[in-house]
């Protein structure tokens, strides 16, 4: 079992600005499209379907927005998933996937996508072999993305399953000298991205989650191999980038993380 690797990804510098992301604030509707992709492509993204401690199934069943079996781990899917999909292609030399996949720790398929991101990850939960499974997927070259929980309980749930895949990985505050925030952009000016209630209630913040947190753990090489996003919610931002409502500012913040996300992923 190998992690897919891109020997090398050229990067298109005038496209990856602020501008670019600007313009990209547009209407991407395509409606619900459930089916996986089998096209070729030099990166394709996924998803982590897993079992909640909530009483949830790890099975593909519920779809976030567009479903009618809503469950945590497809919050803001697919249409967040693919408007990251559409940024990438636009503003960057990658050639990426235009649809996601969905995966889970019950087979080794993980081991097919060198990216996954999850959500809701205060209400996931792992049997010994999950645990076990995600544990080699990281540290055999794969990269996982977490988001969309907030507050003090939410991190001691997330941790509770985290400690099951990595039992003594210390998780560490990210800083601006980390290689993770200069891969495509700079990002020394990285703030709290609020999901889509901010335009209800104009707070960025959700539960007592004041202050957001860029965290990571690092594999026994330095590399990080999982990058945290902690009181913060970039699928939301992904997802309502289209809306007028909502701000540019927070939909191109959250767009510019998962670019540099994905690229270093992809590069470390």
């Amino acid at each position: 079992m190998k992690i897919l690797r891109i020997a090398s990804i050229g990067i298109l510098g005038a496209a990856a600005c602020c501008t670019g992301l600007y313009a990209y604030q547009r209407v991407a509707n395509w409606g619900y499209q459930p089916e996986q992709s089998t096209e070729k492509a030099e990166f394709a993204w996924s998803r982590l379907s897993y079992t909640t401690n909530l009483g949830g199934a790890s099975n593909y069943g519920g779809f976030g927005g567009y479903g009618r079996h809503f469950q945590s781990w497809s919050r803001d899917y697919p249409k967040a998933d693919r408007q990251v999909l559409i940024a990438l292609n636009r503003l960057t030399r990658v050639q990426g996937r235009p649809v996601e996949q969905v995966v889970n720790l019950d087979s080794d398929d993980i081991f097919n996508y060198p990216f996954v991101y999850a959500v809701q990850v205060q209400t996931w939960s792992f049997t010994d072999e999950q645990a076990r499974r995600l544990r080699d997927y990281l540290t055999k070259g794969g990269f996982l993305m977490v988001d969309d929980f907030h507050g003090t309980a939410d991190w001691e749930n997330f941790m509770t399953g985290m400690r099951q895949v990595f039992p003594d990985r210390p998780v560490e505050d990210l800083t601006d000298k980390d290689e993770i925030f200069h891969v495509l952009y700079d990002m020394d000016d990285r703030f709290q991205v609020p999901g889509e209630q901010w335009i209800r209630t104009h707070r960025t913040y959700e539960k007592d989650g004041f202050v957001p947190k860029w965290r990571g753990i690092r594999d026994d090489h330095g590399r990080i191999v999982v990058a945290i996003c902690h009181n913060m919610h970039l699928g939301d931002a992904w997802e309502w980038a289209d809306d007028p409502e909502y701000p540019e500012q927070f939909a191109s913040m959250a767009f510019r993380v998962s670019l540099n996300y994905i690229v270093y992923g992809l590069t470390h």
